[in-house]
């Protein structure tokens, strides 16, 4: 998974487009963007947060892309289960 493709995983678990933005900030989403400030190791981060009224709130940082991209991919789909939009698909009648 990386920032490419998180948005149709995100999408297959019910999570609406408009909450999440990948690449920019927006006001009201989960964000997903590359930090411009290289590391001490030279390397690139990525951030992952909300962002409402232009704050940042449960901001987290990772070194790997990947690691962002499942992060969010964890945090947003637990709070799909947590409201009952996801979950053990119903017993086949046999």
């Amino acid at each position: 998974m990386n920032a490419e493709t998180i948005g149709g995983w995100l999408a297959a678990v019910g999570v609406p487009a408009e909450v999440v933005c990948v690449g920019a900030e927006a006001d009201n989403a989960w964000c997903l963007v590359r930090d411009e400030t290289p590391g001490e190791d030279g390397q690139y981060g990525w951030e992952v947060f909300w962002r409402e009224q232009g704050n940042r709130y449960d901001w987290a940082r990772f070194e790997s892309e990947h690691v962002a991209c499942h992060y969010l991919f964890g945090r947003l789909t637990w709070a799909q289960v947590a409201r009952g939009a996801v979950g053990l698909l119903p017993e086949q009648a046999r």
